[in-house]
């Protein structure tokens, strides 16, 4: 079985979501079928079916969580001793060299992903041209809109 890359935080929002389908989800769905049944005839009830659909996803989504967390490889980024180089749940701050913008991604597994709080996957073709690199080391990195080059200002591991 293949390890599932999390940061401790990514870990606890997997878990937090894995206790609220659980604990709430569940019951809702349990009640609205419950309810979709005391209608009557389930074959032409889309109630019964909408419920019956939704079940099927919480269940789903719970065991692809289940799963995750079990292989999961939880890496709490205050806690690496990388020396220095990019690696999985680093913090990274770039500067376009083009644009001269800057930027910081931390990279992290691909369900903890978002570029608006400027996490990327390791998946990711940043995050894969920036991994085994070092403070001021330039990389370029194919984006959709054409090759970019970034000079890596600083790794940190908060």
């Amino acid at each position: 079985m293949n390890t599932v890359p999390l940061t401790k935080f990514g870990a606890e929002l997997l878990k937090e979501e894995l206790h609220q389908l659980k604990t709430k989800e569940r019951r809702i769905v349990i009640d609205a079928i419950a309810e979709a049944r005391s209608h009557g005839d389930l074959s032409e009830n889309a109630e019964y079916d909408a419920a019956k659909e939704r079940q099927a996803f919480v269940e789903g989504r719970i065991a692809e969580l289940e799963g995750k967390l079990s292989s999961a490889q939880i890496v709490d980024p205050t806690t690496l001793d990388a020396e220095g180089r990019v690696v999985f749940a680093s913090t990274v701050d770039l500067e376009d060299l083009e644009s001269g913008s800057k930027v910081s991604y931390q990279i992290v597994g691909t369900d903890e992903a978002d570029l608006k709080m400027s996490k990327v996957s390791v998946t990711s073709p940043i995050a894969r041209a920036l991994i085994g690199k070092y403070a001021g080391d330039v990389v370029e990195v194919q984006a959709p809109s054409g090759p970019r080059e970034y000079e890596i200002l600083e790794v940190r591991y908060v």
